[in-house]
């Protein structure tokens, strides 16, 4: 559907179409997820609250951690839990963080703002069990929810807000209401109303925190945009944001970085 920009909004949240063998992604991430949680340390489904899915991972580093860090997956709100995802924390625990990943309810059966508040009580509770600063990311919906949590209206409570020193958004959505034009909407539920509160650039951003925008250089044009978007509309707002396109990385395969601590989007979010 488009409007009257003329762009096709439904053709615009197309990734799988414009990916080589896009449909063996999936299986791959799950394959590599449950490797890596056979040979890593940690516990597995802590409850943040009484949903079945309101469960994460938590992946400890030898020695003592430096701080936590949050990984939340994509999906558009509407697929897969943290099982796919595990070997995504890889780099961090290299670097001497605990990891803590988050399953949340998926919509239709949470709305977007209900999944919000479940991210921050998953914040929360992984940041009564790890001292130290904490540092966020997420991909594409993940993306979403991680800057979510340090906009002015966030669910975070203040003792655990201040504690978020750094926020890498991968490719994330900071922008829903073109969400309206989407098919999608059918299960997301977004009205005008939810769409523009749960819009990072229309929330004023948490002082003191660095927001990176990071953003595939070969993806979608509107996943580009929207990065582009949040840099720019927070770096207006005072905050410390910047956007990196990283490149030959489309929706994919940007998240691969965090596996290598060496790399410049691990290094991003968890070097010094």
């Amino acid at each position: 559907m488009s409007d009257h920009t003329g762009i096709d909004w439904e053709d615009a949240f197309v990734n799988g179409g414009y990916i080589a063998d896009a449909a063996s992604y999936p299986e791959a991430w799950a394959r590599r997820a449950a490797a890596f949680r056979d040979a890593q340390a940690g516990q597995g489904d802590i409850a943040y609250g009484e949903h079945p899915r309101e469960r994460f991972d938590l992946f400890l580093p030898s020695g003592t951690p430096r701080g936590l860090v949050v990984i939340v997956h994509g999906g558009y709100w509407l697929a897969f839990d943290k099982s796919s995802w595990s070997d995504l924390a890889a780099g961090p625990l290299a670097l001497g963080w605990a990891v803590a990943m988050p399953s949340y309810t998926l919509a239709p059966e949470a709305t977007l703002p209900e999944i919000t508040a479940q991210i921050g009580r998953a914040v929360t509770t992984a940041a009564g069990m790890v001292d130290g600063p904490i540092r966020l990311t997420g991909h594409s919906a993940g993306g979403h929810l991680v800057t979510r949590m340090i906009c002015d209206t966030g669910p975070l409570p203040e003792s655990v807000a201040a504690r978020v020193e750094r926020v890498v958004s991968i490719s994330g959505l900071h922008d829903l209401r073109p969400l309206l034009l989407h098919s999608m909407n059918a299960k997301l539920g977004l009205t005008p109303d939810s769409a523009a509160r749960e819009s990072a650039v229309l929330c004023q951003p948490r002082d003191g925190v660095d927001v990176t925008a990071w953003v595939g250089a070969a993806e979608r044009p509107e996943f580009l945009r929207q990065s582009a978007l949040l840099s720019e509309v927070w770096g207006r707002a005072g905050g410390a944001a910047r956007l990196v396109a990283d490149p030959g990385r489309h929706h994919f395969n940007v998240i691969d970085g965090l596996k290598d601590p060496a790399h410049p989007l691990c290094q991003c979010l968890a070097g010094d």
